[in-house]
Order: C-alpha cells, then sequence, then structure tokens
C-alpha cells in the first residue's frame, strides 16, 4: 500500500480539485475524507473549479446510504471512508487517520502550509510507518518530482 504525503500546501479546496482532475484523467475512483465545512466547500468547488470541464462527484453524508444509481460516480466527498462505494484511493483532508484507511489501496494526505497542520501530519506520518506495511512517499506542493 503507497500513502503520499503531499505537503506544504496554501489552499487545501483548490489543491484537492486539481489531483482529482488528475485522476479522473487516470480513470480512477477517489473518495475524499475531511471536515464536514471543507467537504462542503469541495463540493461547490468542484462544480466551478474548471470552466471547461465537469469533474462528476457525490457528497456523501455520514449514514445516508449509496444511492444504486449514483454508484459508478468516479469522486466521492464522504464523511465516514468506510461507506465509500469502492477502495481504491483515499485523499484525507483532516487532521487526523481516517479509520478505514487501510481498506484502500493508496491514500494521499493533503497537508497545508500552516503550523498545526503541519505537527498533525507529521503525526500522521509516524502512524502510518508504524503500520509496518506501507510504502511512505512525500511531495512537496508546487515542486515536480
Amino acid at each position: 500500500m503507497s500513502v503520499e504525503f503531499h505537503s506544504g500546501v496554501a489552499d487545501k479546496v483548490a489543491y484537492c480539485c486539481r489531483l482529482i482532475r488528475k485522476s479522473q484523467a487516470a480513470q480512477a475512483r477517489v473518495a475524499v475524507c475531511g471536515r464536514h465545512d471543507l467537504l462542503d466547500r469541495l463540493d461547490v468547488a468542484l462544480w466551478t473549479f474548471d470552466a471547461l470541464s465537469f469533474l462528476p462527484h457525490v457528497r456523501l453524508r455520514h449514514g445516508a446510504g449509496v444511492p444504486a444509481a449514483l454508484v459508478r460516480t468516479p469522486v466521492w466527498l464522504v464523511d465516514d471512508a468506510t461507506e465509500a462505494p469502492h477502495r481504491e484511493v483515499l485523499v484525507n483532508l483532516g487532521p487526523d487517520m481516517v479509520p478505514g484507511w487501510e481498506t484502500f489501496t493508496r491514500v494521499v494526505e493533503v497537508v497545508q502550509a500552516d503550523d498545526a497542520d503541519r505537527l498533525s501530519g507529521r503525526e500522521r506520518w509516524r502512524l502510518y510507518g508504524q503500520a509496518g506495511t506501507v510504502e511512505l512517499k512525500h511531495h512537496v506542493a508546487g515542486v515536480e518530482a
């Protein structure tokens, strides 16, 4: 399993929109977790992010259940990762480990440039490292690898 940390991010919502666009181009299915208000802002941003393209997504609130007609939608903004209809890519915008993260093939942690987010990101890095079977990767926002 791969866990990628994207650090030094100025704006998590804008950065996540770009990540989702790249994932969609690669035909990957993505579940995004984070604070409710951040997911709500991301939901709106995905409608307006790029005037020339549409990023299909569903905002799934905890306990709502996955509508059968939408199960093939490639991007899910979820309050609870265990309710996502797939286990391909998990993007974490929040400060804590996401329950159920280990059921995904790939995890992307987005870490903002402020001190509090950096500290919580370091703690998550440490916890993933203790998992033992995780390949950790680090990307600095704005720096090409």
